[in-house]
């Protein structure tokens, strides 16, 4: 079964029913399931309608945050280092902690030290210290990702770029970089160094091995008008065919999006920092301005628990509203 937002080259490159039952979700919490081989979503709101309970008693829990912007000053956000410390209070307040976080790139905003310090200080607040990377188009400005490969790859073996692996009770993680080689468009590519290792990293995992893998750019083609998506993640996509579950997470286009294609669940988190545009709503992508009032509904954070056993990784998002 596949439910996704697809290219359609005689239209505006998007699937408006898919879009826009993409879109519902958008700002809201949603709870991923698979049933029966069937991937059910359902709305945290859905959740408390219906008395229904999110998923408790799990082997993994993590928690995703992406596009924290520290730096960025414009009308879109005035403070997003309050946001960001709003994100990290909505971490901490968790009855359970989650056991690590990933951040889904664009730490920063301008790739500046002090930015970068701005960032390493305030999560130094967060309850859960093991913290995974992969460097946005952001972090990687004025020297090819030199700084951030110092102060963010220390604990784990980066090869090439800063790509690298790591297994979790039984799932085996994948981070990526596809923004160093922005294409025509701003689209993301891996490279291929970079996929010769993915398709080595992953050849002797059995195929019932969970799957996550996550980058900044959408490694799905969302929008390649603006620049949203991957040139050749379809090549890297090609060497996870044969796992049962293969979970996706990106950031970058800072709103909640979902596209579900075999075995494959891919998921846009919202930013920490200001909401973009819905694809082609807009001339360009870029900071999008809301009232004051509404901002918070618009970022947010993503969590991802696996149960052993199961088959798929269940996915809730909730904004800071």
């Amino acid at each position: 079964m596949s439910n996704y937002i697809s290219h359609d080259h005689e239209h505006d490159g998007i699937d408006r029913r898919g879009f826009l039952k993409c879109m519902a979700w958008a700002g809201t919490g949603v709870l991923w399931t698979i049933s029966g081989g069937v991937v059910v979503s359902k709305t945290l709101a859905e959740v408390a309608k219906t008395g229904s309970s999110l998923p408790t008693a799990t082997d993994l829990s993590f928690l995703q945050i992406s596009d924290s912007h520290i730096g960025f000053n414009k009308a879109a956000n005035k403070d997003v280092t309050e946001t960001f410390k709003i994100a990290l209070d909505r971490i901490n307040a968790m009855p359970t902690p989650p056991s690590f976080l990933i951040h889904t790139g664009d730490i920063t905003q301008l790739s500046k030290p002090e930015e970068f310090d701005t960032f390493d200080q305030i999560l130094k607040s967060c309850r859960t210290k093991d913290v995974f990377y992969v460097p946005g188009e952001h972090d990687v400005l004025n020297d090819g990702g030199k700084m951030y490969r110092e102060r963010y790859l220390k604990n784990v073996q980066g090869k090439g770029s800063g790509w690298y692996s790591f297994n979790k009770n039984g799932v085996h993680f994948i981070g990526l970089v596809n923004v160093l080689d922005l294409q025509a468009g701003g689209l993301g590519q891996l490279g291929d160094e970079q996929l010769e290792w993915l398709e080595d990293d992953v050849k002797g995992l059995g195929a019932d091995t969970p799957i996550v893998v996550f980058a900044h750019i959408p490694l799905w083609t969302v929008y390649p008008q603006w620049g949203w998506g991957t040139s050749d993640s379809e090549r890297a996509l090609g060497y996870l065919k044969r796992f049962g579950s293969v979970t996706v997470l990106n950031g970058h286009i800072h709103q909640v999006l979902q596209k579900v294609e075999g075995n494959v669940t891919f998921h846009t988190a919202m930013s920490t920092a200001f909401p973009q545009p819905a694809p082609g709503t807009a001339l360009s992508p870029g900071p999008l301005t809301v009232p004051a009032e509404k901002l918070r509904s618009m970022l947010g954070l993503t969590s991802v628990q696996y149960k052993q056993g199961k088959t798929a990784l269940a996915v809730v998002d909730s904004n800071l509203s």
